[in-house]
């Protein structure tokens, strides 16, 4: 029988906190660390039967492992985001067949949500939690020369990202051959010119990233409760 697996990314550096908290995956939003909140949706959901966690350094680890679903594999992250979850990947016993990874630092992930993914995922291999971009968005290639993109065609991405385990491997594989530096799951799948499935978010899912978005944050979290 198939199982799916969970990569919760918790090891970030969190530099642009610019010291505000010891580390943002443990701040307190809520009442709950940070990490508490995705950790909680995964294990309401019964999406997942496998968790691997990225940690960054032995306290860490050790606040991390009372809030882990089980059971729950901890790997050291790398230096980059890409890097933990390579060694993530590497972590997952054979008989996983779906993947999902997900961002802690976005605490507003909602069980339904990844109900909605898990099904997605079986039918398309390959699914991100997604939302439409309103603002005007131009290019700018110097010299003053703006370029207006068609909105109606850009997305902002989130995560969970769930893909299949053979494609994900297959596509970070790739990343690594070629030595390219990716900022989510969903262009390492690109690379292999696979589809990927967009499930759209009507509700904020913001990241933790600066200081300005722990009471944002907060007050998302409390009027959600």
């Amino acid at each position: 029988m198939s199982r799916t697996a969970a990569i919760l990314l918790a090891a970030g550096s969190g530099t642009r906190m610019n010291g505000a908290v010891d580390d943002k995956i443990l701040a307190l939003l809520a009442g709950k660390p940070v990490f508490a909140h995705s950790a909680s949706a995964f294990y309401r959901s019964l999406v997942a039967d496998f968790f691997v966690v990225t940690y960054r350094d032995q306290r860490q680890l050790i606040e991390l492992s009372a809030y882990a679903p089980t059971p729950t594999v901890f790997v050291p992250g790398g230096r980059e985001r890409q890097d933990s979850v390579a060694a993530a990947l590497a972590e997952l016993p054979d008989d996983v067949r779906y993947v999902f990874i997900h961002d802690c630092a976005r605490p507003l992930v909602r069980p339904d949500q990844l109900v909605a993914l898990h099904k997605i995922v079986r039918r398309e291999n390959a699914v991100v939690l997604a939302h439409r971009v309103t603002d005007t968005i131009k290019d700018h290639r110097g010299a003053g020369r703006l370029r207006t993109l068609d909105r109606r065609h850009l997305w902002a991405m989130e995560t969970p990202q769930v893909f299949s385990r053979r494609l994900i491997c297959r596509a970070y594989a790739r990343v690594a051959a070629r030595k390219l530096r990716i900022t989510d799951d969903a262009a390492a799948v690109e690379l292999l010119h696979h589809h990927v499935a967009l499930l759209e978010n009507p509700h904020p899912n913001p990241k933790l990233t600066t200081p300005a978005d722990l009471p944002w944050l907060e007050f998302l979290l409390s009027s959600t409760a």
